[in-house]
C-alpha cells in the first residue's frame, strides 16, 4: 500500500496550497461542525453546498442515505486529480451532524488510494476502514 496521506483530526489553519474538505448540506447552510469552521475560517460561501469556494471544498452529506454522497465524492476525487498542485485535507465528512459512521463513509474514498490521487489526505479513521475492506 502507498504511504498514508493523513489529514489532521483538527485543522485550524491552512498552508497556501491546502484546501479544507468538509461535509455540507445542499443548501450551503454552514451552521455547525466542520461546515461552520469552513465558513468562519476558510472561505466557504453561505448558500453554496457543493464544490470549491475560498479555501474549501464542500461535499454534501445531508440529503439522504450513504449512496447519495457517493457521486459527490467521485466529483471531488476527479476535481482533486485534475488540480495536483492543491493539497486536499479531508475531514470526517458525514460523521458528525449527518450521522454516518466512518465505516460507512470511508469506502467512498477508496479510489483516492486505488488511483493514487497523491494530493488527497484522508482522516486516519478512514484509512483504517479502507485497509480493512481491501483485506476482505
Amino acid at each position: 500500500m502507498n504511504t498514508k496521506r493523513i489529514s489532521s483530526k483538527w485543522i485550524g489553519s491552512l498552508e497556501a496550497n491546502e484546501i479544507f474538505v468538509f461535509g455540507s448540506n445542499l443548501a450551503g447552510q454552514h451552521g455547525g461542525g466542520a461546515a461552520r469552521v469552513a465558513y468562519a475560517k476558510f472561505g466557504a460561501v453561505w448558500g453554496q453546498g457543493v464544490g470549491l469556494h475560498g479555501r474549501t471544498y464542500a461535499i454534501p452529506t445531508m440529503q439522504g442515505g450513504i449512496e447519495t454522497i457517493a457521486p459527490y465524492v467521485d466529483d471531488f476525487l476527479n476535481f482533486a486529480k485534475s488540480h495536483p498542485k492543491l493539497k486536499f485535507l479531508v475531514t470526517e465528512i458525514g460523521c458528525g451532524i449527518a450521522g454516518f459512521t466512518t465505516k460507512e463513509v470511508a469506502p467512498l474514498f477508496r479510489r483516492a488510494i486505488d488511483d493514487n490521487i497523491e494530493n488527497v489526505y484522508l482522516p486516519e479513521s478512514f484509512w483504517g476502514w479502507i485497509e480493512f475492506y481491501n483485506n476482505i
